[in-house]
C-alpha cells in the first residue's frame, strides 16, 4: 500500500517517517508550502508532489495531515482535482476532535473510504517525534466495510490502537483534553499559589516536579482510585475549609469544589467502609 500525505507539518512528517521506518511505502508529500513538502520528502526518502492529483494517482492511502479546521476544505479540493482517481482508495485524517464522517462528508460519491487515525500523543517536532510514536496509543474509526484492513495496516506498523465509534469522537477528544490541556491549567494554578507563598516561578515548578511526576506515575500504574491520597480521601473537612478560605476568587472556589466532588466519588470507591457523609454535606451544600 503506497501512502501519500497532503500536509507536511509536524504530524505528516512524524507519521510518514515512523511508517517509512516500519516497512510502509511512503509515496510522498504535497503541501501548499513547497519547501515544507520537499523537506518532508527528503526526511522520509520519498517524493515531493506539485499537485494533489499526481499524489492521488500514486497513493492508495492518503493522509490529510493539515490543521483540523482545514480538513473538510482540503478534502473538497482533493475531490475537485482528483475525484476520478479516488475510487477504492483510503482517506485518513489525524484529528482528535472531528470524526471521519464530519471530515469527509459525501465521500461515498467518490468511491473512497474515510477514516480517522489519531495518536493520543503531543506531536511537538517535525523531525524528532516519530521516535516516540511507537509508544503512543492510537484511535481508529471510519467506514465499517474496510475497518479490518485499516486495523491490519496499523497493526503491521507496530502501532497500538483502539477502534471507536465515530459518534464517540467528541467524548474521546474530551478525555484527551482532560489528560493533557486541563492538567496544564492545574499545574499553573499550583505554581501560582506557590509563587504567592514566596517561590520564584522556576523554583515553584522545580518544587512541584517530583510531586506531580510521582503521583502521575502511581496513578497510571495502580489506577487513579488506588493512587488517591489527601484530605478528601481522609474525609478531612477542616483542611478543606482552610483551603477554601484562601481561594481568592469564586472561580477558584468552584474549581476546588468541583474537583473535590470528583475525588469524593473516587474515595467512596476506594473505601466503601468509610463514612463520608460529613464531607459530602460540606461539598454539596455550599
Amino acid at each position: 500500500m503506497n501512502i501519500g500525505f497532503i500536509g507536511a507539518g509536524k504530524v505528516g512528517c512524524s507519521l510518514g517517517k515512523y511508517l517509512s521506518t516500519h516497512g510502509a511505502a511512503v509515496a510522498g508529500y504535497f503541501d501548499q508550502n513547497r519547501q515544507a513538502a520537499a523537506e518532508a520528502a527528503q526526511f522520509t526518502g520519498s517524493r515531493s508532489y506539485e499537485d494533489m492529483q499526481r499524489l492521488a494517482r500514486d497513493a492508495d492511502l492518503i493522509f490529510l495531515t493539515v490543521p483540523d479546521g482545514l480538513i473538510p476544505q482540503v478534502f473538497r479540493q482533493l475531490c475537485a482535482e482528483s475525484g476520478d482517481l479516488l475510487a477504492g482508495k483510503f482517506l485518513c485524517h489525524c484529528s482528535g476532535s472531528i470524526s471521519s464522517r464530519e471530515a469527509f462528508a459525501g465521500i461515498e460519491e467518490t468511491g473512497a473510504f474515510g477514516y480517522s487515525v489519531h495518536p493520543l500523543f503531543a506531536v511537538s517536532d517535525r523531525f524528532e517525534t516519530y521516535k516516540e510514536l511507537g509508544g503512543a496509543f492510537f484511535s481508529l474509526e471510519g467506514e465499517p466495510s474496510h475497518l479490518d484492513d485499516m486495523a491490519a495496516f496499523l497493526k503491521g506498523a507496530g502501532l497500538t490502537f483502539q477502534v471507536i465509534d465515530p459518534a464517540s469522537k467528541t467524548k474521546y477528544h474530551l478525555a484527551a483534553v482532560y489528560a493533557s490541556n486541563l492538567i496544564c491549567g492545574l499545574i499553573g494554578q499550583a505554581s501560582q499559589l506557590l509563587q504567592e507563598c514566596g517561590f520564584a516561578p522556576e523554583d515553584a515548578l522545580k518544587a512541584l516536579t517530583p510531586l506531580i511526576a510521582g503521583n502521575v506515575e502511581h496513578a497510571l500504574a495502580a489506577g487513579p482510585v488506588q493512587a488517591l491520597t489527601g484530605p478528601v480521601e481522609r474525609g478531612d473537612v477542616t483542611t478543606l475549609q482552610k483551603h477554601l478560605s484562601v481561594c481568592e476568587s469564586e472561580d477558584d472556589r468552584q474549581l476546588y469544589l468541583l474537583l473535590s466532588r470528583k475525588l469524593l466519588d473516587m474515595a467512596k470507591e476506594k473505601h466503601p467502609e468509610r463514612d463520608y457523609r460529613e464531607l459530602e454535606v460540606f461539598l454539596y451544600k455550599r
